[in-house]
C-alpha cells in the first residue's frame, strides 16, 4: 500500500516550516491511518496492511510532535503538556487554517 500509493500520502519531511504545510502532513497520515484501521477490521490478517498502519502511525506521531514543538499543541488538553505561556491561544487554531 505505502509503496504504491507514496505520490498520494507524501512522506515525512523533518524540515517542514510552513504551517499549513505541517498540518496538510498530518491530515494525510491522519486519513491514512482511520482507512487502514477500517480495512484492518474487515481484514485483520492482512499482515501489509498492518505493517502500513504501524509505519504511518509512527510517521503520525513524529509529525505530531514536531508540529507540538514548532506551533503549539493541536488540542487543547491530553495530547502533551504544556509549555508556559500557556500555547493553545498562541497560535491559530488547527481548524482556523
Amino acid at each position: 500500500m505505502i509503496e504504491d500509493n507514496k505520490e498520494n500520502y507524501g512522506e515525512v519531511n523533518s524540515e517542514h516550516t510552513n504551517y499549513e504545510d505541517l498540518l496538510l502532513e498530518i491530515q494525510k497520515f491522519e486519513f491514512a491511518t482511520v482507512d487502514l484501521n477500517l480495512f484492518l477490521d474487515t481484514h485483520p490478517d492482512n499482515q501489509r496492511a498492518l505493517n502500513d498502519y504501524n509505519m504511518y502511525t509512527v510517521e503520525l506521531s513524529k509529525l505530531k510532535k514536531e508540529y507540538r514543538l514548532k506551533f503549539g499543541p493541536l488540542a487543547n488538553f491530553g495530547s502533551a503538556p504544556s509549555m508556559s505561556p500557556w500555547q493553545w491561544v498562541e497560535t491559530p487554531w488547527p481548524w482556523e487554517v
